[in-house]
């Protein structure tokens, strides 16, 4: 593929609000994450809570769009800039011709989480309850594609844990056919009790801090983000970054478990690493999917090492944020960036006693070297896959 300029980027996550908030955490080794007092959810565990979210007002021309997820998503769009960026975009190529591609998986349900508590004596709905709106996965791309003016196409990609990483693949591939000439891509998950309860249900939502690659491991913490990334045709000056391959699977395995040996993140990476025209030994960084479950890390592991061996340092920052859902492409990809611009791999946090049963060079301290081509994993339920090489600006 052509290397495409990721020109401005956006972070908010239980680190902070804007990439040098998330570097300086980075730096620190700090978490964002605390013991589980989310709501009413009574569950020992972990997350990652985005302070301040009940107290966002959205303006009163958006007001029809509130609820957490969209208010979380407008923290996202004034953070590090890139509401002016986009405007700028925007004069430059017109409002037709940026798209609004986005990842969510549960998008508002908290909406309807709530609305179901303020039900009439009849069991109807309040009337205030819009869920087209707020709870609908789609009302994340209106919702983002409204506050910035824009009319290109705009759609939300909903395929768990990939979801903001193939947007990433959407965008290039319509720049390329020459629909659009930028595109405004990343994800937004929040909180709510369906996903905290979810996951406990599987057994998967860890009652303590979530340890990937650790020998004891348990299973998960869970986050809340907004990662944004501006993609576009030609850059007016040096980008961030540029996305160089992308990588998507499907091995279709199971409902929530992976591929065993990774077949289906063994052919994304390999996809990924064609597609930018690199062979594995030129990668220099790999920022794991790594969600701490026991099954998800040893796939992971064996994947990567089939493709990579042990030559690469590799690590979860799900340590740092929780596991941010079908946000955590998006996020891991301004981690990347942020990687490239600093010569700064990011220890994985929590890990006490390494696995001996995985093989790849697992960082469990933060390493400092100049860095020009990262991959970024977002495996998500069902089996699909994402892969993602971005590469440094210069």
């Amino acid at each position: 593929m052509t290397p495409l300029a990721i020109t401005h980027l956006s972070l908010t996550t239980a680190l902070g609000r804007g990439l040098d908030e998330h570097l300086q955490a980075l730096e620190a080794g700090r978490t964002g994450l605390a013991p589980c007092h989310f709501s009413d959810a009574a569950l020992p565990g972990w997350v990652g809570e985005v302070a301040g979210l009940d107290d966002v007002a959205l303006p009163a021309d958006l007001a029809v769009h509130d609820c957490r997820n969209n208010r979380l998503a407008w923290l996202g769009l004034q953070a590090d800039g890139l509401m002016q960026a986009v405007d700028q975009a925007r004069q430059r190529w017109g409002a037709r011709r940026i798209a609004v591609l986005l990842g969510t998986s549960t998008s508002g349900i908290l909406s309807t989480e709530l609305a179901y508590r303020r039900r009439g004596p009849d069991g109807a709905l309040p009337a205030d309850f819009h869920y087209a709106q707020t709870h609908n996965t789609g009302s994340l791309s209106a919702f983002v594609a409204e506050a910035l003016g824009l009319e290109g196409p705009a759609w939300v990609v909903s395929t768990a844990c990939s979801s903001s990483a193939k947007v990433f693949a959407s965008a290039q591939r319509l720049i390329e056919a020459g629909w659009i000439d930028a595109a405004l891509v990343g994800g937004v998950d929040s909180l709510c009790l369906t996903t905290l309860y979810g996951f406990n249900s599987l057994e998967l939502f860890s009652g303590e801090i979530c340890r990937p690659w650790d020998a004891q491991r348990k299973g998960l913490s869970l986050g809340e983000a907004a990662a944004f990334a501006l993609l576009q045709r030609e850059p007016t000056e040096t980008p961030a970054a540029w996305l160089l391959g992308c990588g998507e699977s499907n091995d279709g395995y199971h409902m929530s478990s992976p591929h065993p040996e990774g077949l289906g993140a063994i052919a994304a990476m390999r996809q990924a690493l064609a597609e930018a025209g690199l062979q594995p030994e030129q990668i220099d960084y790999i920022n794991l999917h790594g969600t701490a479950t026991p099954n998800n890390d040893a796939a992971e592991d064996r994947a990567v090492f089939s493709v990579f061996g042990d030559r690469v340092p590799a690590s979860s920052t799900k340590g740092a944020t929780g596991h941010t859902l079908g946000a955590a492409g998006g996020v891991e990809a301004a981690f990347s960036v942020l990687a490239l611009r600093h010569g700064l791999m990011p220890g994985g946090l929590n890990l006490r006693e390494r696995d001996p049963a995985q093989r790849i060079q697992y960082l469990s301290d933060n390493r400092r070297a100049p860095l020009r081509h990262v991959l970024s994993n977002s495996f998500g339920f069902g089996g699909s896959n994402a892969s993602l090489i971005f590469g440094a600006a210069s």
